[in-house]
């Protein structure tokens, strides 16, 4: 029997800034999985025109007009909803804080209201807007901000509802017709009385990330909610192959707190996936090697918890994606070969030599560019033969995964992307090895006859 939640629209959030992922057809994959609609974040890849075009990628170039249009055309074609989202408390500086929208200058609500104009223009028909608001952490930092909460009774929380407030309002005057969804962190811990105090309750339909029975948004008016959780990008900053059980966890626990919560109506379901965490971070686990996760989540959704069914109907789905028996999936194999390269990066007994007594006391990179290792704690350091046969022997495998990725890492992204990310992942593991295993071969080419 299918779960409450599995009766509302499921979308796909993809976060498109950064390299994009144009060869890898997407769209047709998620219509397979069941997904009804897309929730897209642009950032700097959106076409922005006059005095925004400042705000477009520089590392790469921005989607066309052209390519936003066509990838609306192809997901209405498969019956499914396009919803962009645009950051409107990330654009700004608080003070000389950067990341954080200045919430008391008005040319801060000006330039966000441009940007929704442009968004709004390029996505004809378009009923429903998300304008995120959420990690607003460095809010109320700024020197404006400090002396505006210096004043008795003021707090960040006001500072923050007012400026979203500001925002709702203008979008309604703009377009009375839009749904407007917002991410719910910042709202999460304030009482009912402060937020219907701020004059939001109304405005907005909040997109909770807190997988538990909120009473708090009941009791303040708004009881249209939006429920989400992640498919990737949420284990940590760094991960490069999600963890499918940890995050089919998540919508298990979404569809309880539904069933537990039949006085507020849940619109749509969303599955979030983060491309980097901002524009300064490491990039997240690419789009092949989450499919499987985001098959897992789905079903999960579906049948309410990961059962054996599910498990089998994510082999099903996924499977022929990544086992090579749908050529509609170019990144199946790089997929494939980035598990294989993580599995080698992660194996145990990697770091021997790393933890190695003699190593760490007598043979420190400090000591080896010194010339300061003495021949006994060489032989004693050589002696252990088998250890540095197979660390040679691992970092020999490691080149060969490493080639793998970037030999099909290059038909879906450009250069620069693949550099990063072997120099994100692979390198900060490789490269002690071979230092340290060129040391030793060098030492004892030296001291031991």
């Amino acid at each position: 029997e299918e779960s409450t939640m599995a009766q509302r629209k499921k979308l796909v959030h993809l976060d498109l800034k950064g390299p994009p992922e144009s060869g890898i057809p997407l769209i047709e994959l998620f219509s397979q999985l069941g997904v009804d609609g897309l929730l897209l974040e642009y950032e700097d890849m959106f076409p922005y025109e006059g005095e925004l075009r400042l705000l477009q990628a520089t590392a790469q170039p921005a989607y066309s007009r052209e390519e936003v249009l066509s990838v609306q055309e192809l997901a209405r074609s498969k019956g499914m909803e396009v919803i962009p989202l645009v950051q409107t408390f990330v654009t700004w500086r608080d003070g000389t804080l950067r990341g954080t929208l200045n919430p008391h200058r008005e040319e801060g609500v000006r330039l966000v209201m441009e940007m929704l104009r442009q968004v709004v223009e390029l996505h004809p028909g378009l009923n429903t807007l998300h304008i995120g608001a959420d990690e607003v952490y460095m809010l109320g930092e700024g020197e404006e901000s400090k002396l505006w909460l210096a004043a008795p009774g003021r707090t960040v929380e006001q500072l923050f509802l007012s400026h979203v407030t500001k925002v709702a309002r203008a979008i309604k005057e703009a377009w009375p017709h839009m749904t407007i969804v917002m991410w719910d962190d910042m709202m999460r811990s304030m009482s009912p009385d402060t937020l219907k105090a701020s004059g939001l309750v109304g405005l907005v339909q909040p997109m909770l990330w807190d997988y538990t029975p909120n009473l708090t948004y009941h009791s303040a008016g708004m009881s249209e909610l939006w429920a989400a959780s992640s498919f990737k990008g949420s284990t940590s900053v760094y991960t490069c192959v999600p963890s499918t059980q940890r995050h089919v966890g998540e919508p298990s626990a979404v569809a309880e707190g539904v069933s537990a919560s039949q006085h507020i109506l849940f619109h749509m379901f969303c599955f979030v996936g983060a491309r980097v965490y901002d524009h300064l971070s490491v990039l997240c686990e690419l789009i092949p090697v989450a499919l499987p996760s985001l098959a897992a989540c789905l079903q999960t959704l579906l049948h309410g918890q990961f059962s054996a069914e599910v498990q089998s109907k994510v082999a099903e789905k996924a499977g022929c994606f990544l086992s090579g028996t749908d050529p509609r999936f170019p990144g199946r194999r790089l997929a494939e070969v980035i598990v294989e390269l993580n599995a080698v990066l992660n194996t145990d007994d990697i770091r021997f030599f790393e933890n190695n007594m003699f190593v760490r006391g007598w043979f420190s990179p400090y000591q080896r560019q010194r010339r300061t290792v003495t021949p006994l704690i060489t032989m004693q350091i050589h002696s252990q033969a088998s250890e540095l046969c197979d660390m040679m022997e691992y970092l020999t495998i490691l080149q060969q995964k490493v080639e793998a990725v970037r030999e099909e890492m290059v038909q879906l992204y450009p250069d620069s992307t693949v550099q990063e990310w072997i120099e994100e992942h692979v390198i900060p593991v490789m490269a002690p090895l071979q230092r340290i295993t060129e040391d030793i071969t060098a030492c004892v080419k030296e001291m031991v006859p």
